[in-house]
């Protein structure tokens, strides 16, 4: 498997003035395709690390499946380096009986980036998926003393990004401030696939009664993600987009932004919060 980290050497510009020479602690970032009975799907760079639930997150928020037993098989193919050794960098997994294969076509185009997932698609309707779930209906009260407290708890489970700075992280936590899983990953959409992932891994989607905190912005993607998972709540350190607060209320999604501290931002479904 792939490392999380990786070492080089770095020329350290010091505020005297001098400098020096040090080794600095970089994230791992390397290509995945995903693909599906065979054929290629995507490519995404990604964090090595938690690749079966990255796929299965990831065929979940692109509405290709809608629960773990639309997927029957999942494994590594033969992708070899200079030296002939697994990358393992192409994952392989198979539909299920009755299962309708994803549509490749140009106008629904996958391929992703570690900076957005949205980029290729044709237009704004492609990725203006149907979801089998119905966050609107969702009864989660969410009290604002645990809301203000996501942050601090998704931080402590940062563990790579206290060594490099460089990770986004998700994690989806229950009404009264549980975790049930966090992840990390160089790219925002990877983390938020590997944690949904690992919900429907393990039957829990849709993810209902949860919110879903990430480390940095709330874009369109990120709403989406959670809409197709059945998440009624997205929370986000940093700034939401228009679209994304858009795409939140009409899916009926509680949106919070610039949670920090004991402040924050809600942008939809504010009746979901206990004050």
């Amino acid at each position: 498997m792939g490392r999380l980290t990786v070492r080089r050497p770095v020329l350290r510009l010091n505020a005297d003035g001098s400098t020096r020479q040090r080794p600095d602690t970089l994230v791992a970032e390397e290509p995945l395709e995903i693909r599906v009975d065979g054929k290629p799907l995507t490519v995404t760079m990604r964090t090595p690390g938690h690749d079966v639930e990255l796929a299965h997150g990831f065929l979940l928020t692109e509405g290709v499946i809608g629960s773990g037993a639309d997927l029957s098989t999942a494994r590594y193919c033969d992708s070899l380096d200079e030296q002939g050794r697994n990358t393992y960098n192409v994952l392989d997994v198979g539909l299920a009986p009755g299962v309708e294969p994803p549509d490749v076509s140009l106008e629904r185009n996958f391929y992703t980036t570690s900076s957005c997932g949205v980029c290729g698609k044709a237009s704004l309707d492609a990725v203006k998926l149907k979801t089998r779930y119905s966050p609107a209906t969702d009864p989660l009260r969410l009290p604002r003393t645990v809301l203000l407290e996501l942050p601090d708890r998704l931080r402590e489970r940062q563990k790579v990004f206290g060594s490099t700075g460089g990770l986004h992280a998700a994690a989806l936590f229950d009404a009264t401030g549980e975790l049930l899983v966090a992840r990390e990953d160089v790219g925002r959409h990877n983390a938020v696939d590997k944690v949904l992932g690992r919900m429907l891994m393990d039957g829990r989607v849709p993810a209902a009664g949860t919110v879903l905190m990430v480390s940095g912005r709330a874009s369109f993607e990120l709403v989406q993600k959670a809409v197709m998972a059945g998440v009624p709540a997205l929370a986000a350190v940093s700034a939401p987009s228009s679209l994304a607060v858009e795409l939140a209320e009409e899916a009926g999604i509680t949106l919070v932004g610039f949670l920090r501290g004991a402040t924050g931002n809600v942008y939809t479904g504010a009746e979901r919060i206990e004050l």
